[in-house]
């Protein structure tokens, strides 16, 4: 069996995925800020690094995946005091609206979902570790990270301190010592959420949350920290040095992986531009599993553009594996079999375009198998392969009816017209109905079972 390996975004390498503990690996993924509903971009950490997840529980006992909520946060704030409700109504409302999009899509749901108010006492207790090391001051009721007392600090994106103040907005306040010093406690002025702390009524910065969640439920150290790469900094960077002075020089995390940002169309998604596609709204236009497979269709650390033609074009892949699938239905599947190669393709740094080309092969396959045993198996194969990346999740037959349109019930009665028109030996008919359908964009398929159109 092949061996799992990941490109490193700590050492900038790929590297054979080691865990500290095989007995106990742990995943911790960057999760949603909850104050709106998520666009497609925010859909890709949870699929791509949920597939991570189900392939790492396949090859290890015992995987503990864990991804937050960000549940007070100043947007939140926001929407809370606009609308003159507590931030409880916003958050709930989003959370619950989060994992519906994101369930529609497949992405798995983690072993454990932190919510960063459910762990006040955590971060308060880290910030006072972190005072008393010396590499947190507290001044006029905030609590600030020290970057100086921290020499590898912007280790993982590679910036000098510098660079970093000179390309982020850096709030600007005369209490820090240094310009790139960072908060993890703040205070709150009567009309914002807050808890009674050490320094005053107050509240987490946005970057201490991740630290004190991953540290509660999965340890000082973790195998595999996962995001966006937008994350990388200061959220990441901030992370790691906050981590790795809490517990003492402990290494935080292990393996960093970070997806590529999405575009609309080849352009920057954006609420200027009017191009933020909610999944809310997508799921209404779209099948979900066509959004899914359009999300796994692009390498996870490269940008993925959302368009129509990726969107026709995963649907062509999706009524091809059905397809293949309802070709095989008075097959029975047979009881053991493997899918060795699109394993392997996923072990290749989680190497999505090509399990989806293995798929391909695997439904290409299954139309040439011969035989009572081949086709047992080729259907099989197909079927746990498709199963294992979150795919042909209906019956063909609901699948296909979903599709149904005015122009398909013209596109049957063409077909029929042309299977008139070649038991008459009406050749020239027959042909021209099929250059008619194929100016459309509609394909002829002369199978054993028959004929049948399909969207080219």
């Amino acid at each position: 069996m092949s061996q799992l390996h990941l490109y490193n975004s700590r050492t900038r390498q790929l590297e054979r995925f080691t865990p500290m503990d095989p007995n106990r690996v742990t995943l911790y993924c960057c999760g949603p800020t909850v104050y709106n509903y998520a666009h497609i971009g925010n859909a890709r950490p949870p699929v791509l690094f949920g597939l991570l997840a189900r392939l790492l529980k396949r090859q290890f006992p015992n995987v503990i995946y864990a991804r937050n909520f960000t549940d007070v946060d100043d947007r939140i704030n926001e929407a809370a005091i606009e609308q003159q409700v507590p931030i409880s109504v916003i958050t709930k409302r989003f959370t619950a609206a989060y994992l519906e999009d994101t369930g529609a899509v497949g992405a798995d749901l983690p072993d454990i979902q932190p919510r960063a108010t459910e762990h006040i006492d955590d971060i308060i207790a880290m910030c006072e570790v972190l005072i008393a090391r010396g590499h947190a001051y507290a001044v006029e009721q905030h609590v600030l990270f020290d970057v100086s007392s921290y020499a590898d600090y912007g280790s993982l994106s590679r910036r000098s301190v510098d660079d970093m103040i000179a390309g982020a907005r850096v709030e600007v306040a005369p209490y820090k010592k240094n310009a790139a010093d960072f908060v993890l406690w703040k205070p709150s002025t009567p009309e914002l959420p807050g808890w009674e702390s050490p320094w005053g009524r107050g509240r987490p910065g946005w970057h201490i949350e991740c630290s004190a969640m991953a540290k509660a439920h999965l340890g000082d150290s973790i195998d595999i920290h996962a995001g966006g790469n937008d994350l990388m900094f200061p959220h990441h960077e901030n992370e790691i040095a906050q981590s790795t002075c809490a517990h003492g020089g402990q290494r935080f995390a292990h393996y960093w992986l970070h997806n590529g940002m999405m575009t609309v169309e080849g352009r920057k998604m954006s609420k200027s531009l009017g191009n933020v596609h909610l999944i809310h709204d997508l799921r209404k236009q779209h099948p979900p599993e066509v959004l899914r497979l359009l999300l796994l269709s692009g390498h996870y650390r490269q940008p993925l553009d959302f368009s129509e033609s990726a969107l026709s074009q995963s649907r062509s892949i999706l009524d091809r594996l059905y397809g293949a699938l309802r070709d095989l239905e008075d097959v029975q599947a047979a009881a053991e079999t493997n899918i060795d190669e699109l394993y392997a393709c996923l072990n290749d740094d989680l190497n999505t375009p090509n399990a989806i080309a293995e798929l391909i092969r695997l439904s290409k396959e299954s139309q040439k198998a011969e035989g009572p045993a081949a086709r047992a198996l080729a259907k099989a194969r197909l079927q746990q392969g498709c199963e294992f990346l979150g795919l042909v999740r209906q019956p063909w037959q609901q699948w296909f009816q979903g599709e149904a349109s005015v122009d398909d019930a013209r596109f049957d009665t063409l077909l029929a017209e042309r299977q008139a028109a070649r038991v008459a030996k009406n050749f020239a008919r027959a042909d021209e109905i099929r250059k008619q359908l194929a100016a459309e964009g509609v394909v002829i398929e002369d199978t054993p079972q028959g004929a049948r159109w399909k969207r080219g």
